[in-house]
């Protein structure tokens, strides 16, 4: 199956993620379901078998809106982002004191960036989804109670998952990466290039 153009949907608020399609010259447009998708952890739940749930679930809620609103169809990519240490999953922090123990936690040990993006292609009354999860390594630093409580007195712990964006002030508390850094960011780029070619869209 081919896209009839080569412009996609974006399925995610992220202004990172909008920023990662325009650095390898994707032509999206955004489509936001008015209907938020439940991102609550279900018991017993692994982080790879949630983060891949929820990015089904941002999915399917767009493929919906789309045929809802009769738009025209096109390739539509979500992505989930998790922060796994411990194998818990760490969410964005509602307070300051959530943002100081998230941190600490973090604090000179390694944890996992799980990052899920799935693309679905709808021609007709057949849809082919394409997904993959990735995983990296992240090292903090050892930290002091002092930086970290002058870090989370800013604005930046409190709409991130883990309480961090690789790519803001707290880029400087990374010793070592294993993995993807556009991953850690929201969207690896290499592995979304792989599914956008499946369903079809031009990369170069």
């Amino acid at each position: 199956m081919k896209p009839a153009d080569q412009k996609i949907y974006l399925a995610s608020k992220s202004p990172r993620r909008r920023e990662l399609l325009r650095q390898i010259g994707i032509d999206f447009e955004l489509l936001l379901s008015e209907k938020e998708v439940d991102e609550s952890v279900l018991p017993d739940e692994s982080p790879l078998d949630y983060v891949a749930r929820v990015t089904r679930d941002k999915l399917n809620s767009a493929q919906q809106t789309m045929i809802l609103r009769q738009l025209p169809h096109r390739p539509i990519l979500a992505a989930d982002t998790t922060v796994v240490i411990d194998q818990l999953i760490l969410g964005k922090p509602a307070d300051h004191d959530e943002a100081v123990r998230m941190i600490t936690r973090l604090s000179g040990r390694t944890h996992q960036v799980l990052t899920s993006i799935a693309v679905g292609l709808t021609i007709g009354v057949e849809t082919e989804v394409w997904q993959i999860t990735q995983q990296s390594d992240v090292s903090f630093a050892e930290l002091g109670a002092d930086a970290i409580a002058a870090y989370c007195n800013t604005l930046e712990p409190y709409d991130k998952a883990g309480a961090y964006g690789i790519q803001g002030l707290a880029s400087m508390f990374v010793s070592n990466i294993v993995g993807s850094h556009s991953g850690i960011m929201g969207l690896p780029l290499f592995e979304t290039a792989q599914l956008l070619q499946k369903a079809g869209v031009r990369i170069l």
